[in-house]
């Protein structure tokens, strides 16, 4: 906490405060402020927004040119709003987290634990991630459940990231600390664990997203293989009225299959109909096709 409280860090601090103190406000002032910072996000942010616009451009080409920039910009909107939805699935009290989440599901996990080898829940990267998870903390309450998260290069941003997750799920697991998070699945927890982003090619394989080849993770496929794990995916989505769904499907069966790239192949085409069920909610702004096979033209 001493290197913390450097000036250096007292911006960050200030940003945080100022979420935090907006938990406080009703759920409809901290949308339409969380919509307002996105628009300014969009506006100021131009390399981010035409990321953005390139992803939407490639996995909706059946949509018109307005309605893709109208996605391109409610997914900034999202964005923003997401933004206080971490400040309020961190901070928030209980009473008025759990009536916000209608879950259906959780019979899976419960069936995928009693099993005792491990349970890895799938999710994807949505701008629910963070209240998503504070959902299934409460809903899940009692299981074992534990986190897996990227360490970040801000020391303030890790430290509230560690301590929340801690908070709801025990020590998290560092992406890459393979051996804890193999100890957890064989102590028979379930381990919280998004892997659809593009890390580059190593333990991983292309497959296809929005029938766009892409650099896919193995490592649910693998631990899987090694541990006997079950894969349970689950979604979290913001609805129309400003409550959210979170739905916990059955364990993948035959999984892992044939090949690495079959999995991988499986995995992306069941977060490719999550996203088509909130595509703003989507995280567009982060390079999901940066590498390409062979000599395959670049996007950015």
């Amino acid at each position: 906490m001493s290197a913390l409280s450097h000036p250096r860090h007292w911006p960050a601090w200030a940003a945080f405060a100022l979420l935090r103190a907006g938990t406080f406000l009703p759920l409809r002032w901290q949308r339409a402020i969380g919509v307002a910072l996105g628009e300014g996000f969009r506006l100021l942010g131009r390399r981010r927004a035409k990321i953005a616009r390139i992803n939407i451009d490639l996995c909706f080409p059946e949509l018109d040119e307005r309605a893709r920039t109208a996605l391109v910009r409610r997914h900034f909107h999202a964005f923003g709003i997401g933004l206080f939805e971490l400040a309020f699935g961190w901070w928030a009290p209980q009473r008025r987290v759990r009536p916000l989440v209608q879950l259906s599901g959780l019979e899976h996990l419960r069936a995928a634990l009693a099993k005792g080898k491990g349970v890895i829940l799938l999710s994807a990267h949505f701008t629910t991630l963070e209240i998503g998870g504070r959902f299934l903390a409460l809903d899940a309450e009692g299981l074992p459940l534990k986190a897996m998260y990227r360490p970040s290069d801000n020391p303030l941003l890790e430290w509230l990231i560690r301590r929340n997750r801690q908070r709801q799920f025990g020590d998290p697991i560092p992406r890459d600390d393979i051996r804890a998070l193999l100890r957890a699945l064989k102590r028979g927890e379930a381990v919280w664990y998004a892997s659809d982003q593009n890390f580059g090619h190593k333990g991983g394989v292309f497959a296809p997203f929005f029938g766009i080849p892409a650099a896919t993770n193995t490592a649910a496929s693998r631990l899987a293989s090694m541990t006997g794990a079950a894969v349970v995916p689950f979604f979290t989505r913001r609805l129309p009225d400003g409550r959210y769904e979170q739905i916990i499907a059955p364990a993948l069966e035959d999984f892992p299959g044939e090949s690495p790239r079959a999995d991988a192949t499986r995995i992306n085409r069941i977060i490719e109909d999550w996203v088509r069920q909130a595509p703003e909610q989507y995280f567009w702004t982060h390079r999901r096709f940066k590498d390409r096979p062979g000599d395959e033209p670049r996007f950015y």
